[in-house]
């Protein structure tokens, strides 16, 4: 027990080392990139607007062009120069790229420009994505120890019945709870969108579908605390291990569900088959009948005429049946 414990200790501190060590680098390598392309946007924007009235049409194309270029970059050129001062490469900004970049999630909001960036961005996943699915395997684990935990509670309070029910109800509504219903009040709170909205920020996030449609700390006529991003980096780690779970759980109910199907369509299928064997034997000549199912002939002249009467009008009757049957089967 106390070696298991140590090791997920272990496991969460490389983790969460690994993304602050990452978080440093990117900073370091695009931090002074952006500050170039900003002053370029700033300039950009500053001449735009002392010789707008004088703008021919190619003019105006290739500045278009550039502004677009730089807002794909990430660079807003809006407001005054104190905005053009904030970067999207300070720590909390990296950090939560980094975890971004671990989950597969890729926004595409935020992306390193420099060829070093670029390159350690590419080593940074290929160990990053492995060390992530582990770390979401044991937290995973540790949820499901919770649950285990909670059913034998259930079992020694008398609740022997719907243990795996209760569990599961449990286990839906509190991750429900703590990891979409409260994350989505809080981002209505701070990023001002509706409730509806931030329920799909948090389901795509989550489910690492990432459409970059909603991402949060982007608004630049918002105020946001330090470390802001950081805290919903942990949110996302912390869910996509809930909903790795729930997917699981998901997956496994409805593998029995089929299970259960297929079952019962062989057992109809079954009963079918049995039926229809049945009136067929019960169409067969008396000369293909087996023997076992044929009676014994029994002593007495006239009695053993009246049975020969009353074999061959069953018989004719069944030829009967059987000329009608054939006729309705396809």
């Amino acid at each position: 027990m106390c070696s298991g414990r140590l090791q997920t200790a272990l496991l969460v501190a490389g983790y969460f080392v690994y993304l602050l060590v990452g978080a440093a680098v990117f900073q370091a390598l695009e931090r002074t990139a952006e500050k170039q392309e900003k002053m370029a946007a700033a300039q950009m924007k500053e001449a735009f607007l002392q010789n707008f009235t004088q703008l021919t049409v190619a003019e105006m194309e290739q500045f278009m062009k550039n502004l677009i270029e730089a807002i794909q970059n990430g660079v807003y050129p809006v407001g005054n120069e104190s905005q053009f001062e904030e970067s999207n490469w300070d720590f909390s900004n990296s950090f939560f790229f980094a975890g971004t970049v671990v989950s597969t999630i890729g926004y595409g909001t935020l992306h390193p420009k420099t060829a070093g960036g670029q390159i350690f961005c590419v080593f940074f996943a290929l160990f990053g994505i492995p060390l992530n699915i582990v770390f979401l395997h044991r937290v995973g684990k540790m949820l499901s120890l919770l649950c285990k935990k909670l059913g034998k509670f259930l079992y020694e309070k008398g609740m022997r019945k719907k243990i795996k029910f209760l569990t599961l109800l449990f286990f839906l509504a509190t991750g429900i709870l703590v990891f979409l219903f409260l994350p989505s009040v809080f981002f209505q709170i701070t990023e001002g969108w509706s409730y509806s909205e931030g329920i799909y920020f948090a389901f795509i996030t989550l489910s690492t579908i990432g459409f970059g449609d909603y991402v949060v700390g982007k608004q630049s006529d918002r105020k946001y605390f330090s470390y802001y991003r950081v805290l919903v980096a942990i949110w996302i780690l912390f869910g996509l291990a809930w909903i790795a779970l729930l997917f699981n759980l998901l997956t496994t109910v409805l593998e029995d569900t089929e299970k259960i199907i297929v079952k019962d369509l062989q057992q109809i299928g079954k009963v079918s088959k049995d039926n229809v064997g049945s009136q067929q034997r019960r169409c067969w000549p008396v000369q293909f009948t087996p023997e076992e199912e044929q009676q014994p002939p029994r002593a007495g002249g006239d009695a053993m005429k009246m049975e020969s009467l009353t074999a061959n009008s069953e018989h004719t009757k069944n030829e009967k049946k059987c000329f009608l049957i054939a006729k309705l089967l396809p």
